[in-house]
């Protein structure tokens, strides 16, 4: 059963959802507050699984509860509010402070539907959580389920395949907390940089606005990929919602592909996906980082490319809003490096003269 805490001003709202989720066989509300200093006091009491969270609050705005949340008491939160429209400056807000899902509420009355999605979001929320808390160990050995593995999208690199060297490449993976690590790495780096690619764990429909905000704060080009793009110097692509990206080689350049495919590690796109590419066509001329995230998704593909000859390098835990991705890659020791956030602009810049 999942313990769910609704957070929000409307009473009407608050009873909306306990009513719906009380129809379904795996999700009850075991605490409902007005506002975030309502909810402080109930959290360590009723210990919720999952938080469902409006942004607009009294007391406190729910941005500013939801980082004090990621901080202080890590747990999975569904953002519920008019303010998180698609592509809204409030649903980036949101999600670079440690929502893992958003749903934009209707203004008025809302729907049934409406709530039967919020039901989905918190059961997707609630999957994650449990791998989060629990840490669970990934296999050593034997293959995971083929909806989980990348095998589904892209045959594993061969083992001791020759790839000519060529110039450099970036591969990026982050989840939770990785719209601000992106953000605080690609706003450092110089147009002379390497060409990047990156899979941040992002709803489709704010991967562009997400793009279009880096690419205002940096000094390279930053934007959604489109499937055939060549990578190119001081240019980072960033893998659609809903879409896997995956490198492939064009002579001696780069070029991506953005292709439909079952979720792998419960996720589409899957960093795995990208790092699996980047291990069968790039090798030793990738260079492979995986930052702050709930799960395991990137940590085997990680591993794959630094058998491949890539030089890997994982976030660290004091750095990473949750130290679950890069947590994983380090058991395996999937990881040549572990730096802290900051310094992970300085090996990319020094990447292309390596």
């Amino acid at each position: 059963m999942i313990k769910l805490m609704v957070i929000d001003d409307s009473a009407l709202v608050r009873q909306r959802i306990t009513d719906c989720m009380a129809r379904t066989s795996d999700i009850r509300v075991c605490a409902a507050a007005s506002d975030p200093l309502q909810a402080e006091s109930m959290l360590a009491r009723d210990q919720p699984d999952v938080v469902v969270l409006d942004l607009d609050l009294p007391r406190m705005d729910g941005i500013s509860f939801l980082r004090k949340l990621m901080s202080e008491r890590p747990l999975p939160v569904v953002v519920f509010s008019v303010l998180a429209t698609q592509g809204s400056a409030k649903s980036i807000q949101a999600l670079q402070a440690g929502a893992v899902q958003i749903l934009a509420k209707s203004p008025g009355q809302q729907a049934t539907q409406e709530f039967e999605q919020l039901a989905t979001l918190v059961r997707q929320a609630a999957r994650t959580t449990v791998r989060a808390i629990r840490s669970t160990p990934i296999p050593r050995g034997g293959h995971a389920r083929a909806l989980q593995n990348a095998d589904a999208i892209l045959p594993a690199p061969e083992p001791g395949a020759r790839i000519p060297p060529t110039e450099r490449i970036v591969l990026i993976g982050a989840s939770t907390g990785g719209t601000q690590a992106l953000e605080q790495i690609l706003s450092r780096l110089s147009v002379r940089c390497p060409p990047i690619a990156i899979v941040q764990h992002m709803p489709g429909n704010l991967t562009a606005s997400f793009a279009r905000r880096l690419d205002q704060q940096a000094q390279i080009t930053v934007r959604e990929a489109r499937n055939g793009d060549r990578m190119q110097s001081g240019q980072a692509l960033i893998a659609p919602g809903g879409k896997h990206l995956l490198i492939k080689r064009q002579g001696n350049n780069y070029c991506v592909e953005v292709v439909d495919g079952p979720a792998v590690t419960r996720h589409c796109p899957s960093v795995d996906v990208l790092f699996r590419s980047g291990a069968r066509f790039a090798g030793a001329n990738a260079v492979g980082m995986l930052l702050t995230g709930i799960g395991e998704d990137g940590a085997r593909g990680l591993k794959e490319m630094r058998d491949a000859g890539a030089h890997t390098v994982a976030q660290d835990a004091e750095t990473c809003v949750v130290f679950g991705m890069p947590k994983e890659a380090i058991g395996l020791d999937a990881a040549v490096d572990i730096l802290p956030l900051g310094q992970m602009a300085s090996v990319i810049e020094r990447s292309r003269r390596a």
